[in-house]
């Protein structure tokens, strides 16, 4: 029940994000399917790209992480049918909203 609510979160995060950040657009399915293809690459790939990228991200103080983030979730526009992304730039703040909707939503179900 917990991984459902989370994927759900997950889901309206993405919509939110996606209403807010000209140049994304997601329909409610590419939202469903956004979040469990975004959570996959969180798990398989982040980590492997993020070890490789590790002292650049020293280098920046992490915010190369920011980078990261933008290109996963522009990998994830072109795996999702009902999700789409206009370049780099939004995809950034994309995830930088995607990150702060995320954390509003843990707070508040706790």
């Amino acid at each position: 029940m917990r991984l459902f609510f989370h994927w759900l979160v997950s889901a309206v995060a993405i919509g939110v994000a996606a209403y807010l950040i000209p140049g994304v657009s997601v329909t409610i399915t590419g939202a469903l399917i956004t979040a469990v293809v975004l959570g996959a690459l969180n798990l398989l790939v982040r980590p492997l790209i993020f070890l490789l990228t590790l002292p650049l991200t020293i280098l920046t103080l992490g915010l190369f992480t920011l980078v990261i983030n933008a290109l996963l979730v522009l990998l994830a526009a072109v795996v999702v049918p009902g999700f789409a992304v206009s370049g780099f730039w939004p995809a950034f703040f994309f995830a930088i909203v995607l990150s702060i909707v995320n954390w509003v939503f843990s707070i508040w179900r706790v």
